[in-house]
């Protein structure tokens, strides 16, 4: 049990790679809050994990976060791991169509987040040794895609946010690292490929070395990784998930 007597919050945990995360942590033995912006979902999920709570939370709401991280240390005692996986999606098209307010929203969700988890997050984790934080970024900000600029943009910001963080908690030993990974098979699959057909497909996997989009679940394993203590010496990493597509 890799996770055994740890806690962990994962955000957008009511469907695709954060409900994957949150089922294999408690696989593993850890505690889960199941934070999501769908109250509904969230509970859907944690009525299937041993000993979860769910909690209804807009990552981009720096008092409602706050409340994710009471409701963290209420029902389990504290917090050891903070997974920082909610996100938005850019629909696919040229940049300079993109409104004002969807650029907004996606840097309030993809970005200002990991502030306000910070902000209300790390506090509670300094109560127990070994904090971990883990930003799910994008293989996007590495190896970026046209007409997806803005959210290119936002999961570079993740990339960097993770590595100054990590070198800014590591006297604390709060390790902070992230996980890219390519477009995978989740509620966000059609807005960022632009349509889901079977060509729309291929073109898109056609670009992705082993051949196959990620899943939940190979996400999960490489945040389970770097949540354990296994990773212990791993700070500031962002790890690929991606089959190849970044090379």
């Amino acid at each position: 049990m890799r996770l055994k007597d740890k806690t962990a919050i994962v955000t957008g945990a009511g469907s695709g790679f954060g409900e994957g995360i949150a089922k294999r942590f408690a696989e593993e033995g850890a505690k889960v809050l199941v934070a999501d912006i769908d109250g509904s979902a969230a509970k859907r999920v944690a009525e299937d994990i041993d000993g979860a709570e769910p909690f209804k939370v807009d990552v981009s709401d720096g008092g409602q976060v706050k409340a994710m991280m009471a409701a963290a240390k209420d029902a389990f005692g504290g917090l050891n791991i903070l997974v920082n996986n909610a996100g938005i999606a850019q629909k696919r098209g040229p940049m300079l169509d993109v409104r004002e307010e969807d650029f907004d929203r996606i840097y309030a969700v993809n970005v200002k987040s990991i502030y306000w988890g910070a902000l209300h997050g790390v506090p509670l984790l300094r109560e127990s040794p070994g904090g971990v934080i883990i930003n799910i970024a994008s293989t996007a900000a590495i190896s970026p895609r046209p007409g997806l600029t803005w959210y290119n943009g936002s999961k570079g910001a993740a990339v960097t946010l993770t590595k100054s963080m990590a070198a800014e908690l590591a006297p604390e030993g709060i390790r902070v690292n992230a996980v890219n990974p390519v477009i995978g098979e989740t509620g966000l699959t059609a807005e960022f490929m632009g349509g889901d057909t079977p060509e729309i497909r291929e073109k898109f996997i056609a670009t992705i070395p082993l051949g196959r989009m990620s899943t939940p679940l190979d996400v999960a394993n490489a945040v389970l990784y770097l949540a354990s203590d296994e990773a212990e010496m791993l700070t500031g990493v962002c790890l690929e998930v991606d089959g190849g597509r970044c090379i």
